[in-house]
């Protein structure tokens, strides 16, 4: 499994990237040149990342955590991790120490400033020795989702195994002319105008949500490695990527983003996508619809088939044929359908822990192996940072901590906390807050019905 999650890791210290499938007109290399070149492209490795910077050095490393559940972590003395683009760990944001007090990264700044109703635990980390610049890159976890639902299936009824991969084909199947069109423009064979491929794009979403997380991270990346605003080059100046661009992109593109940040939603037209980007910085917006052309197609490339595949051998008209063909075709994007499609069935939060927590348990010993106690979400080095809760060769002082008027985070309780590398439960995330606000239904009569949660209780 270690060899999968070589796969998932983008190595930033390295002047190479993780390999795409073959057949590409542009290399996964070629677009770290490429990205490595753009204005805050210096960002890109740890002589000009903070965050890189500081888990490479081995020295003391301090986070903050925002957290509504203070009272529960105080009467319990633990800590656990949660899902999401870092799989088990503790979602944290970057901190450093001065003078005056411990200084938020940007990323920290904005969640202090929008999470009004949590409170602040910060974090010292020390690890024993420096670790690598390795960022988990989710876009990439498709391979992993794939590997863990076939390991898994045995607990899943005979409906709703059924069910998963019948959904998964039937989305295949829907937008099969599209991702075709995606993997002929990125072999270098365009075949439809810039104004069709976001039409296209833009009704695809829906019918694959999983475009719509890497439409996102697309335009993300355009953001972050081209902004030249004041506001982006003092961020660059202090070693960081600039986090309210994507943030405001993000929020403004889906109403309903404040609720639950579902990026299955993102699907903004060519015009909505240049009004938006005129929003958030002027002098990009003329070249963002450009950028997305060109990438969108080479990351999808790379996020379904993964690198031991050949994009010129895939169709999928034929892929959709049904899972197996799927599986074989495109691992990685059946992975993402069959994950995705599982977070609507009935009796998720009874399966969650066996899914999710197979996979926080895997990359624990992932890290553990590499010297990671400080993950990030590798995507970008954006300051997306997290405590891995199994890591044996560190200590962990945790503080509740209030931020003075500079915004500047001053601790001022110590805790005695235990990282437990146990993810939290469902009913107690966002997604399980959203998706599962109630008890479950009562179980319907009939044989073909779906299986709910026996003994569930509702969110608090």
């Amino acid at each position: 499994m270690h060899a999968a999650w070589d796969a998932v890791h983008t190595d930033y210290s390295t002047h190479t990237a993780p390999p795409g499938p073959t057949g590409l007109a542009e290399s996964t290399d070629d677009w770290l040149t490429l990205h490595r070149g753009a204005p805050n492209g210096h960002l890109l490795a740890p002589t000009g990342n903070q965050m890189l910077a500081s888990l490479t050095s081995g020295r003391p490393v301090h986070l903050m955590h925002t957290t509504p559940y203070l009272d529960a972590i105080r009467a319990t003395g633990e800590l656990h991790g949660s899902g999401g683009c870092l799989v088990g760990a503790l979602y944290c944001a970057p901190l450093t120490v001065t003078a005056d007090g411990l200084r938020p990264h940007n990323l920290g700044s904005y969640l202090l400033r929008t999470k009004t109703d949590t409170r602040t635990l910060v974090f010292e980390v020390r690890p024993e020795a420096p670790a690598p610049a390795k960022g988990l890159n989710y876009l990439r976890l498709g391979g992993i989702h794939l590997d863990t639902y076939l390991d898994h299936r045995v607990f899943l009824t005979a409906w709703e195994d059924e069910r998963l991969r019948q959904s998964a084909v039937a989305r295949v199947r829907e937008a099969a002319g599209f991702l075709d069109l995606l993997l002929a423009d990125a072999r270098g064979r365009r075949t439809a105008s810039t104004t069709a491929f976001f039409h296209q794009l833009a009704q695809a979403v829906p019918r694959m949500p999983f475009l719509g997380y890497l439409y996102f991270e697309v335009l993300s990346e355009y953001l972050l490695l081209y902004s030249t605003s004041p506001e982006t080059k003092a961020y660059a100046l202090a070693g960081e990527m600039n986090n309210r661009l994507y943030k405001e992109l993000a929020f403004a593109a889906v109403k309903t983003m404040g609720r639950l940040f579902d990026l299955a939603l993102f699907n903004p037209d060519r015009a909505q996508l240049i009004e938006l980007i005129e929003r958030i910085d002027p002098a990009l917006a003329l070249g963002a619809d450009a950028f997305v052309r060109r990438r969108l197609p080479h990351l999808f490339a790379c996020a379904a088939l993964g690198p031991d595949r050949d994009a010129g051998a895939v169709s999928f008209r034929y892929a959709g044929a049904d899972f197996d063909s799927l599986s074989v075709m495109a691992p990685y994007l059946a992975g993402q359908l069959v994950f995705r499609e599982m977070r609507t069935l009935a009796r998720y939060p009874a399966l969650f822990p066996v899914f999710e927590q197979a996979k926080a348990t895997s990359v624990y010993a992932y890290w553990n192996s590499h010297d990671i106690a400080v993950p990030f979400n590798g995507v970008l080095p954006k300051g997306e940072i997290g405590l891995n809760l199994a890591f044996p060769r560190a200590t962990c002082a945790a503080w509740v901590a209030e931020t003075c008027e500079r915004g500047l985070l001053h601790p001022t309780e110590e805790l005695n906390l235990l990282p437990v590398p146990r993810l939290a439960d469902l009913r107690g995330t966002a997604l399980g807050r959203a998706a599962f606000p109630g008890p479950p239904p009562p179980r319907p009569a009939g044989p073909t019905a779906s299986p709910v949660l026996v003994g569930a209780t509702s969110a608090a």
